[in-house]
C-alpha cells in the first residue's frame, strides 16, 4: 500500500514539473488517500499486535 502511495506521489511530482496541472492533482489526491488507508492499517495493525501481546 505505502508503495502505491509512493508510486503515485513521484507522479504527481512529476506531472507538476511538466505542467500537467489536471493528472498531478487526481494523482496527489490519489496518494493522499492511499496514504490515509494505510496510516490506519498501521495503527489497526500496531493496537492488535499490543492487545494480542498482553494475553
Amino acid at each position: 500500500m505505502l508503495y502505491w502511495t509512493l508510486l503515485f506521489l513521484i507522479v504527481s511530482l512529476i506531472a507538476g514539473i511538466l505542467g500537467f496541472g489536471a493528472i498531478a492533482g487526481t494523482a496527489a489526491s490519489i496518494a493522499k488517500v492511499l496514504f490515509f488507508i494505510f496510516l490506519v492499517l498501521f495503527v489497526v495493525s500496531l493496537l492488535s499486535s499490543v492487545f494480542r501481546s498482553k494475553r
